[in-house]
């Protein structure tokens, strides 16, 4: 599997979104594998990590963000279950779940889903797989965001963020960092 080939056959390399998924996506990719790195003695596939952290936000184009140059007529929200459609279709049911998983700041449960009344399916969309927990961390490192991307996301800033989802996100996060060696 060529993550990259997946990319360029929805994004055009003039546009954009391309450049900063790519940017996003390598960035994502690296802090998963020095986060897998931390932790051997769990065995995370990295061959697999390097694919699908490439991967994960493969369905951006199809929400609406201007900003990254996305026009769809979806809320962003949505393009994990988006990504999810995509390489499903692909053929790649695993990094399908990754795409899934990693939205709502990644420990997205179904009460969450139903109470915010958000435009998802009603079913726990948290990572399951020591894989799917690596590249959610990971992920929460980097954002799309132009002025934050090139410096990265310090721990007291994704605190911060995930404090307005409420403490439940916050406690989750800290036993992920504690189990991932933060």
């Amino acid at each position: 599997m060529n993550p990259l080939k997946i990319i360029d056959k929805y994004y055009p390399k003039d546009s954009i979104t391309y450049p900063i998924l790519v940017r996003h996506s390598q960035a994502v990719t690296k802090k998963a594998l020095e986060i897998a790195d931390r932790v051997p003695q769990l065995h995370p596939d990295k061959k697999f990590i390097a694919e699908a952290a490439m991967l994960h936000d493969i369905g951006i184009f199809l929400v609406n963000d201007p900003p990254i140059g996305c026009f769809g007529d979806k809320p962003y929200i949505c393009h994990g279950i988006l990504g999810r459609e995509i390489l499903e279709k692909e053929g790649y049911p695993k990094h399908a779940l990754v795409c899934e998983r990693h939205i709502g700041v990644g420990l997205l449960l179904k009460e969450d889903i139903e109470r915010q009344n958000l435009p998802l399916p009603h079913r726990e969309m948290v990572p399951v797989s020591t894989e799917e927990e690596i590249i959610c961390l990971a992920d929460k490192f980097s954002s799309k965001r132009p002025e934050v991307q090139m410096e990265g996301e310090t721990i007291d800033q994704i605190r911060n963020e995930l404090s307005q989802f409420g403490e439940y996100k916050v406690k989750k996060l800290n036993e992920l960092l504690k189990k991932y060696g933060f």
